[in-house]
């Protein structure tokens, strides 16, 4: 079993099968750690996981008929952001819907696997990823993506982040508070499509999501929030990858491990932070006589 999960007796030869890999890895890291941020500020993670459940019957379907399986996945994430975008701010509703999405889309994927009659390891690949399943044509179409991506949060990063931090002031001082809630859940549904191509539909939320929760655990810096989100979802996409290499086990498991850890480190470090804290607060001034 070891030798399945580690194995890296070739590993300079194997190195060089997943340059590709190693490349998108990067610019996922990267992506995952900026759009994270506003998941977490604008309560999103719910919403992660639903927008991967189309995306993968999207990328299913694709896999299916026959054509692109990332223009499947990206077709479907577009689908399930934009309607969960249109719901707007109001939390209740949006989450019933997604789910109510989730186990339809997942329905929809299992059901158009069991249809294809190709490679299981295609498959496989869409639930859980595949280390070196990312070739040339399909690096170029992910970087694409990538470029959208940050393109579209550079433009609106300022006025997103005033709405996701304070909504009713940000309203009233003019920013389009209701046409930046489907904006950013397309943005999102980008970024889960990329997602979807490299770790696979059930664990995008180790992207989208851990990198993000963890930087919070450590400060409330917007700032600090951002750069430590973007290096924490860098380290666990490139360093699963370099993990996997070696191994028949699927890249996901790597990268969620890792992701994982680096959450625990963080919570233990804001645990211990914020006792310290308590600690060092003056004593209750004792009563008058």
């Amino acid at each position: 079993m070891w030798h399945e999960i580690f194995n890296y007796a070739d590993y300079g030869q194997l190195l060089a099968l997943v340059r590709n890999s190693l490349v998108v890895g990067a610019a996922l890291g990267l992506v995952g750690g900026l759009v994270g941020v506003f998941v977490m500020m604008r309560d999103l993670a719910f919403a992660v996981h639903g927008v991967s459940e189309l995306s993968f019957a999207g990328g299913a379907a694709a896999l299916l008929i026959g054509v692109g399986v990332a223009q499947g996945a990206l077709v479907g994430s577009l689908v399930a952001a934009l309607i969960i975008g249109l719901l707007g701010v109001r939390a209740r509703e949006r989450n019933s819907f997604i789910g109510v999405l989730m186990p339809f889309g997942l329905g929809l994927g299992v059901l158009f696997l069991a249809l294809y009659s190709g490679r299981a390891a295609n498959k496989f690949g869409l639930l859980t990823g595949q280390v070196v399943a990312v070739d040339n044509p399909q690096t170029a179409w992910l970087l694409g993506m990538a470029a959208v991506v940050l393109a579209a949060l550079a433009i609106l990063w300022r006025p997103l982040m005033f709405a996701s931090v304070d909504p009713e002031a940000a309203e009233a001082r003019g920013v389009p508070v209701k046409l930046l809630s489907p904006v950013f859940t397309l943005v999102l549904g980008l970024a889960v499509a990329m997602s979807v191509q490299v770790v696979g539909a059930l664990l995008v939320l180790s992207l989208l999501v851990t990198p993000a929760a963890a930087a919070i655990r450590v400060t409330a810096s917007p700032v600090r929030i951002t750069l430590l989100s973007v290096v924490f979802a860098l380290v666990s996409m490139v360093g699963g990858t370099l993990l996997a290499i070696g191994s028949s086990v699927p890249i996901s498991p790597y990268v969620t491990t890792v992701s994982f850890l680096i959450y625990a480190v963080c919570r233990v470090v804001g645990w211990r932070r914020t006792r310290r804290g308590w600690a060092r607060r003056p004593s209750a001034v004792p009563a008058q006589a």
